[in-house]
């Protein structure tokens, strides 16, 4: 079960290390035509996708011992569930954009299902522990 976890987790660690990484070094060209890029548009997609390049740092540091991050990784998860709503309430007010995006969605809303499986890892790994003193 924690083993399943953690292949989960460091699979999807790559989407923010790799989408940190590529924005970067591209910034909002990546995005939108050179004509719509200003400096301040770049500045921030710049310094957004160093944040996601950290979730993942963070992400990879707590994997093998996922156990024993449960705050950290409850912040973290609902900080991706709480993104999905945000994207949510972007396709209600501006409309549906990309594949890409929407599968996004998706697997952001569904980080609270990851909090129950850490949860049971966690109670699974304290309750050996304890059965062991």
């Amino acid at each position: 079960m924690k083993r399943g976890l953690q292949v989960v987790l460091g699979i999807l660690t790559l989407i923010p290390f790799g989408f940190g990484l590529i924005n970067f070094f591209l910034g909002a060209g990546f995005h939108l035509p050179s004509e719509c890029v200003t400096p301040r548009i770049d500045s921030h997609i710049r310094f957004q996708f160093t944040w996601f390049f950290g979730l993942g740092l963070i992400t990879w540091w707590m994997i093998p011992n996922i156990e024993r991050h449960t705050a950290l990784f409850r912040i973290i998860a609902l900080t991706m569930f709480v993104g999905g709503i945000g994207r949510l309430v972007s396709m209600y007010v501006i409309g549906i954009p990309d594949a890409q995006i929407v599968a996004a969605t998706i697997l952001e809303l569904a980080f609270p299902l990851l909090i129950l499986w850490q949860n049971a890892i966690a109670h699974s790994t304290s309750k050996s522990k304890s059965r062991n003193l």
